[in-house]
């Protein structure tokens, strides 16, 4: 008997680590998404989903705000427009999904994969600390400071450590944003706003720079400054010598 119970324990404890415990299963979701429309949507919040396989599925008339989404799979799934502020999403799977206009505010995001995902027009405060954002599309991403609504103090976007090689970075907003040994390696940074981000000891190799501004951002020793070519107030940037 005792055994049995042994077994039966370690059964369940199993089933939890590999996401059977979570409050719906991939089925149980797509029904939801099938009914739901702009004036019903789909109720998905506070739902613990770690570790569910949820990519490719249509979230843009579903609520996931405050859903714990660790671990789980949204590859190539559409979440355009929604708003998943608090939310948290630690190690989440985002390659090639579509969170155009979406809100992140206040999440937790590091080491997630977000290599080719669409996150034009997003706005972002959160923590994407060794995310993977190569080939990731942020043209017009909102991730700046917000100067006049900081009740709470100064809350920013962190990057540290993140992939942002070859990512188009066009008309983006990341003023203030800590973005030290990231890799922006052939990334595109066309009329993007850099205003006071620190930038130190990232991986600068083929950024296109132009209309780029820099005033007040910090970078690392660079020995030839050339690469900054056609950037705004390269004057008024900082480097360490």
């Amino acid at each position: 008997m005792k055994l049995q119970k042994m077994v039966l324990g370690l059964a369940t404890l199993a089933l939890s680590l590999n996401g059977f415990a979570a409050d719906l299963t991939r089925v149980e979701i797509e029904q939801k998404l099938k009914s739901a429309d702009k004036t019903h949507v789909a109720d998905l919040r506070r739902k613990d989903f770690r570790t569910l396989d949820l990519s490719k599925l249509d979230f843009r008339n579903a609520d996931l705000w405050g859903t714990d989404l660790r671990d789980a799979n949204l590859n190539d799934s559409d979440l355009s427009n929604l708003n998943l502020d608090l939310t948290v999403m630690t190690r989440i799977h985002f390659a090639h999904a579509n969170l155009s206009n979406t809100s992140i505010f206040g999440v937790s995001m590091m080491d997630a994969d977000l290599s080719g995902a669409n996150l034009s027009g997003s706005r972002f405060i959160a923590n994407l600390d060794r995310a993977n954002l190569k080939d990731a599309n942020l043209t017009n991403a909102n991730w700046g400071v917000d100067m006049k609504n900081q009740p709470m103090g100064l809350m920013r976007v962190s990057l540290n450590g993140a992939n942002l090689s070859n990512a188009n970075l066009t008309s983006a907003n990341l003023n203030r944003a800590l973005m030290k040994r990231v890799d922006l390696t052939g990334a595109n940074l066309t009329n993007a706003d850099l205003t006071m981000a620190d930038l130190s000891g990232s991986h600068l190799e083929n950024v296109n720079f132009k209309g780029t501004n820099l005033s007040g951002t910090k970078f690392g020793f660079i020995k030839d400054k050339t690469i900054f070519n056609g950037a705004l107030n390269v004057n008024a940037a900082i480097f360490e010598e």
